[in-house]
């Protein structure tokens, strides 16, 4: 990967076949001057700055090319705040989307099994009086990362959490006409308007099934793609309440590679799409599961509880942790492969399916959810 390639300091570095951690110190990453943590096996290659803990950049090690479907502010963790924060919480200090993108995490290799490694991260949240941590572990021969999380409350009181998983795209993955998204959503609504340079082109707080949104100009446009115009829409969808995993895909149809998500609903019963198309390579589509459904302060979001029947916080309790998994793929596709009509993981392996074409492609996943 580009973001570790050149780099010339290696202050821990373990090797298990074709299995690496990297641990980098803070002058390695000239072009950012942060420290960062690579974790690799012989497919693909992820890399986590440890200034905000946001995952930067990842890479297939085993393709004809290395394209990084991540955009600058990589995939980033908005705890415990999604969003602006109340004018009381703002005036105390807390930053828009929560500390955990601030604060400095610390990180440690750790031994998996014979064929695995793993890396485990921690941060503090001072103003929220949590603590958070985070293990990530590859297996050797997968296209997989495995996401482990933990939060816990340091107070005697019962709170209500924001917590929202920023995965965003950006350039030059994120090319209009080329990068299809999908997730299995039923309901959705557009956010409030939100002020910015570029206008939005769908209906304020309209409800609609996804993917078809309504636009201000009529008729109705399909999420799943990249509109040939500069739009900044925000709008939120329920992940289908009946399944017990959700997904989320993003399908780069000319290179033919595909990146994405797998969650448990109950944990991230919602998706927002940021749909940032600035036309340049500022643009962004925010891929973001979250146990809420906007951006929006905390108190807003317990007001509007519950949404299409389904809760829009969740509960951390007095003095205890609370936990949640996902993991994350890149692989690349067979010609033809248009779009993700499933995800199911069944007995090691994670199915992905295209109805539209017949194909499936499996993934050996030997870690579920």
């Amino acid at each position: 990967m580009s973001h570790t390639t050149n780099l010339a300091h290696i202050s821990l570095r373990l090797f298990l076949g074709f299995m690496a951690i990297r641990l980098w110190d803070a002058g390695a990453l000239a072009q950012e001057n942060l420290p960062a943590v690579s974790l690799a096996n012989e497919r693909i290659e992820l890399t986590i700055r440890l200034q905000g803990g946001a995952f930067s950049g990842i890479g297939l090690r085993d393709g004809p090319e290395s394209l990084n479907p991540l955009a600058a502010m990589g995939h980033f963790l908005c705890l415990d705040g999604f969003g602006q924060p109340s004018p009381e919480e703002k005036a105390a200090g807390m930053p828009f989307h929560g500390e955990a993108s601030r604060q400095k995490w610390t990180a440690s290799a750790e031994r998996s099994d014979g064929n695995a490694r793993s890396v485990s991260l921690r941060c503090s949240l001072p103003l929220a009086q949590e603590s958070f941590s985070r293990t990530l572990e590859i297996v050797d021969g997968e296209s997989i990362v495995y996401v482990k999380s933990q939060l816990e409350s340091w107070i005697g009181v019962d709170r209500p959490v924001s917590w929202a998983e920023h995965a965003t795209l950006g350039p030059p993955f994120l090319e209009k006409g080329e990068v299809v998204v999908d997730m299995p959503a039923t309901r959705c609504r557009v956010r409030a308007e939100k002020p910015g340079p570029i206008p939005g082109r769908l209906i304020y707080l309209q409800e609609f099934l996804w993917p078809m949104a309504p636009v201000k100009e009529g008729g109705e446009a399909d999420l799943r793609l990249i509109p040939d115009r500069k739009f900044l829409d925000l709008a939120t969808c329920r992940i289908d309440p009946q399944r017990k995993l959700g997904f989320v895909t993003a399908l780069q149809l000319k290179r033919r590679l595909l990146f994405g998500y797998l969650f448990r609903r109950e944990e991230y019963p919602w998706l927002m799409s940021w749909m940032n198309y600035t036309g340049d390579a500022r643009a962004a589509r925010g891929m973001e599961f979250s146990t809420q459904p906007f951006d929006i302060s905390r108190r807003e979001t317990v007001e509007a509880n519950p949404m299409f029947g389904s809760p829009t916080f969740r509960w951390l309790p007095a003095k205890s942790k609370i936990s949640s998994s996902f993991l994350l793929f890149y692989t690349p596709v067979p010609a033809g492969f248009s779009r993700v009509d499933e995800i199911t993981w069944r007995e090691g392996k994670l199915v992905i399916e295209d109805h539209s074409s017949g194909t499936t492609i499996v993934l050996s996943a030997s870690r579920p959810l």
